[in-house]
């Protein structure tokens, strides 16, 4: 499928202006530079109850002027205004559904197995795609087809001021390096797989919920190289329904990333990792006895 013109799509809500919304990317040729025919890219959307965020991301892909993609949305069964968006741009959609599933690795992988693109990627319902990210990892795919994946980087917004959070360009990218990240992560927006050499590899241990990623970035190069771009490609949403806000989901985040460092013999940095983490820990269960042991004092007096 060729991506959409704006005019073809539904007007964008009152008040929402510029990127992409009233903003599209310029239409790219039939063909790409050197006569040979665009990759097809297919891009799968997990969502449940995104409601408020889901068509600015629908929107920033058909937006791409791409000549050769499918889009897939895979709902969870959402009870907000999700499938209200989602119907709104079905013409524009190779396949959509909304039915209870197993969560976010499950829901990645259903929309895997229905695609059919040589380039492939999943891309939050609150995260969105940036101008031109599609032109700019199929020219990288064709100038390395040997790849396992090609990661650019990201950008990180507060969701209610607008106001930038950070901006990063794709950390170190081999293996090694990778079992080395701590909180410097790949922007998972901004990485695309290469299912021509990846094959079932692309699919996610959904044994995982929060570091699915982490886990599939080290699989793949573990036997491919991940090219990086020095470019940013996406934007990801910072807001309070992100699983990433969650202290317990952090905690649980921390819990499966020392689980895949196990799983890859890399037990020193666990150890590392749990010292601190406890120590950090530690220090905030003395804290509020503290204040709780204060303010009972001042009650007393």
């Amino acid at each position: 499928m060729r991506c959409p013109i704006l005019k073809e799509l539904p007007p964008p809500p009152p008040k929402k202006t510029g990127w992409p919304w009233t903003e599209e990317t310029p239409q790219l040729p039939e063909k790409m530079p050197n006569g040979s025919a665009w990759p097809r890219v297919s891009i799968v959307t997990p969502s449940y109850n995104q409601g408020q965020f889901i068509e600015e991301t629908i929107r920033s892909v058909l937006l791409q002027k791409y000549p050769s993609i499918e889009y897939i949305v895979i709902d969870g069964g959402s009870t907000d205004k999700t499938v209200q968006i989602i119907k709104k741009y079905e013409p524009w959609l190779t396949y959509w559904v909304s039915e209870p599933d197993r969560g976010q690795s499950h829901a990645i992988n259903k929309g895997f197995k229905l695609a059919s693109g040589e380039v492939a990627a999943w891309l939050n319902s609150d995260d969105q795609y940036l101008p031109g990210t599609l032109k700019t990892i199929a020219e990288y795919a064709h100038r390395y087809p040997e790849a396992g994946a090609w990661a650019g980087g990201g950008r990180r917004i507060n969701s209610r001021s607008g106001k930038l959070i950070w901006e990063r360009l794709p950390p170190g990218l081999e293996f090694s390096q990778i079992l080395g990240w701590n909180k410097y992560y790949l922007p998972q927006p901004s990485c695309f797989l290469n299912r021509r050499v990846l094959k079932d590899d692309i699919y996610l241990d959904e044994s995982y919920h929060l570091q699915m990623d982490f886990d599939l970035w080290l699989r793949i190069s573990k036997r491919f190289s991940i090219i990086p771009i020095e470019q940013i490609l996406s934007v990801n949403l910072h807001h309070s329904k992100a699983k990433t806000v969650s202290l317990k989901l952090r905690n649980r985040a921390m819990a499966e990333r020392w689980l895949i460092l196990g799983k890859y013999g890399s037990h020193g940095s666990i150890i590392i990792e749990i010292e601190k983490f406890l120590s950090a820990d530690f220090v905030v269960v003395l804290k509020n006895i503290f204040f709780a042991l204060h303010d009972r004092y001042k009650k007393r007096r």
